[in-house]
């Protein structure tokens, strides 16, 4: 997933805020299932809470960049699964961050539904 840098993204030197990096991850995770149509809005499904984030921040992107989030599925499991990622400026890496999600519904740790678990296999198997 291709993203430019905006001002709003930035801090007073025109580099883009730490946070923001987790925005971008969050979106390219988001947009793998935009992709799949796949509804993740459904509450009655169940929804995915992050548990880990381990980042490093390697080189500051910076206002006007276009960045390039690509997704991993390292690790997948019953009701969780493991995701890199890792942000590029060309072939430069700015950014690599490993989380952990775990599957919840009804606000307790529950099987990943099958039409969510085979959008994972199909990822995992595709190296997205």
């Amino acid at each position: 997933m291709q993203i430019r840098i905006y001002y709003e993204d930035t801090d007073a030197g025109g580099v883009v805020y730490h946070s923001n990096y987790l925005k971008f991850c969050e979106r390219a995770r988001s947009e793998m299932f935009f992709q799949k149509q796949a509804d993740i809005f459904d509450k009655n499904k169940g929804h995915f809470l992050l548990t880990k984030a381990n980042c490093s921040f390697l080189k500051p992107a910076k206002l006007g960049d276009l960045i390039e989030v690509k997704t991993f599925i390292t690790k997948l499991k019953k009701a969780s699964v493991c995701i890199k990622q890792e942000i590029y400026k060309e072939n430069t890496k700015l950014f690599e961050a490993e989380f952990t999600l775990a599957f919840l519904k009804n606000e307790k740790v529950a099987p990943i539904d099958e039409a969510t678990m085979q959008i994972f296999l199909l990822l995992q198997s595709a190296k997205t």
